[in-house]
């Protein structure tokens, strides 16, 4: 992804920004990079209720946009956009967190919901079924349809994030600088989750697979299963909340 042409003039001010911490050089980049803010926070924006500003998430965005700046080194061997994406998607998922735009409601019923699924697995020794898990919510299987896509809207980015929490708290990833404990620890929670996503009902897992492994759509994974849109982004986020709440029992969350 390429959203600012490169020339020389752009490469002189990151020369000027790397060598001699220039901070017109620094503004001018920020300046330059702006649209890629945009560009993120449209991607993220698309999937957010109409009441969530987008206004709000270009102004987080840019403090992501800025960190990658002052963060970036010309030897990391990778192009500037590679290394700010993650960063700008971040600072506007924390955005997202101080804001709380996800209802109380929304939250409650997704912790219910995990709670239900933790307690009918050890009752079972399987994953259960829809109507066994409205069932013992003590609502019908529409309900639990309508639940589900409410709380769709909490599951946002990466698979790690999304079983994390439902605003997006964590920080934004960190592969190129980080610490290498922290890229260590991240490879390994990486392996878990994998392994986890194992265990998971047939139909979770394929619907994991296809949308985080192979980077289908909901509608491609639709067409694939013969369901609709909407029915996939269900199955998708109820395979999240089960692996939350195994995440959760085994205390990695």
């Amino acid at each position: 992804m390429s959203i600012v042409a490169e020339d020389a003039d752009l490469q002189m001010q990151w020369t000027r920004w790397v060598n001699r911490r220039n901070a017109a050089a620094r503004d001018h980049l920020i300046v330059c990079y702006s649209p890629l803010v945009k560009f993120v926070a449209g991607r993220v924006g698309a999937g957010l209720p109409s009441n969530v500003d987008s206004g709000d998430l270009i102004s987080s965005g840019m403090f992501g946009l800025i960190d990658a700046i002052e963060r970036f080194d010309t030897n990391f061997g990778v192009k500037f956009e590679t290394f700010a994406v993650p960063r700008i998607r971040g600072s506007i998922y924390d955005g997202l967190r101080q804001l709380d735009w996800v209802p109380r409601l929304v939250r409650s019923r997704a912790r219910f919901i995990e709670q239900a699924i933790s307690e009918l697995e050890h009752k079972l020794g399987r994953g259960p079924t829809d109507d066994e898990l409205s069932e013992h919510l003590g609502i019908t299987p529409q309900d639990l349809a309508k639940w589900l896509s409410a709380i769709a809207r909490t599951t946002l980015g990466p698979l790690d994030r999304a079983i994390a929490g439902g605003s997006e708290p964590s920080a934004p990833d960190d592969a190129v600088s980080g610490s290498p404990s922290a890229v260590v620890e991240e490879r390994e929670l990486s392996l878990v989750i994998r392994d986890e996503i194992k265990k998971l009902p047939e139909r979770e897992k394929l619907v994991l697979s296809l949308y985080y492994d192979e980077s289908l759509t909901l509608v491609e994974i639709g067409e694939v299963l013969g369901v609709t849109e909407s029915r996939v982004s269900q199955i998708h986020t109820k395979s999240v909340l089960h692996l939350r709440a195994r995440m959760s029992a085994a205390g990695l969350t």
